[in-house]
């Protein structure tokens, strides 16, 4: 049975925060305002100057900033970035909790939570599901994975980020959420910048188009929802009914968007990514299936 940690005795314990962009010195602030002792470290040691203000210490070395806290929270460009920051520090890692908040791959958190582990350190990946400004607010939440016992350890502290919604012991999960977020959330953004360009041609501003596009955006979740009570569940079981909207319907939507796209001059390198798994199912013999169907052609890739 995993030991629960009283909420109270944590509140003010203290915080390590390596890596001071926009998202590290959110963290830092909200980790501030909650009543902790945070200790920072950055390689340009002037972009702490903001958090040092507000109240945070700022350590001379990577191990020094180690050995301030139990929890240390990375907020970096990659993971080899924590290698490249922690490898003279590795002696005071044991005992202490590592908390990678960094974009990488699933394998390369797999593998950084193999040498944690080896230097006697707990170890948690995590993806901020928010960009920096909404660090700490109601809206945030932040994804975990690793051993469950070091995440309840730290629940209480982690949850001054954002609501904590931890996935499971495999350290790849929460990266991998992270992952398949952002492919949605990156896909969507070059979708919208393709569709104001292509609006921007008949002569519309994108302060013009936009707000007309993000209306559209913001309605999605509620159009897909509307077809099926629990998105996935006709997907897990295999099953692609095409009763509302199918592979060759979606399909001919597709190619009229590249025949537009090509006709106004534009980039068609979306476009025909997306006309292409749409081509693939119908020669798979699934045009009559729903545009779900596609998925097939994206997982034999894979």
């Amino acid at each position: 049975m995993i030991e629960q940690p009283n909420s109270t005795s944590r509140r003010n314990s203290a915080v390590t925060v390596l890596g001071l962009g926009p998202m590290g010195q959110a963290m830092t602030r909200t980790l501030l305002t909650a009543g902790h002792p945070v200790t920072v470290w950055n390689r340009t040691a002037g972009r702490a100057d903001g958090v040092v203000t507000a109240g945070a210490t700022l350590a001379t070395t990577p191990g020094e900033a180690v050995e301030a806290s139990d929890l240390v929270i990375l907020s970096l460009t990659d993971y080899q970035a924590m290698y490249d920051i922690l490898g003279d520090a590795t002696a005071s890692l044991a005992g202490r909790t590592l908390v990678n908040l960094s974009s990488d791959t699933p394998d390369r958190t797999r593998e950084a939570a193999t040498w944690a582990a080896a230097h006697g350190a707990g170890f948690l990946t995590g993806g901020v599901m928010v960009p920096a400004p909404m660090v700490g607010t109601e809206a945030a939440h932040v994804y975990y994975s690793g051993r469950e016992q070091v995440m309840e350890t730290h629940r209480a502290v982690l949850a001054a980020l954002g609501t904590p919604r931890y996935l499971g012991a495999d350290p790849g999960l929460a990266q991998l959420m992270y992952q398949a977020q952002l492919a949605v959330f990156l896909t969507g953004l070059s979708a919208l910048m393709h569709a104001t360009a292509m609006l921007g041609t008949a002569g519309l501003k994108a302060s013009e188009a936009l707000p007309e596009l993000l209306s559209f955006t913001d309605s999605i979740g509620g159009i897909l929802r509307a077809g099926e009570r629990k998105p996935g569940v006709a997907l897990d079981a295999g099953e692609h009914p095409g009763d509302l909207s199918t592979v060759t319907m979606m399909g001919a939507t597709a190619d009229h968007i590249v025949e537009t796209s090509a006709s106004l001059g534009l980039d068609l390198a979306l476009p025909r990514a997306v006309q292409a798994h749409y081509r693939q199912a119908i020669g798979s013999g699934h045009g009559s299936d729903n545009w779900t169907r596609i998925i097939d052609s994206i997982r034999q890739r894979s």
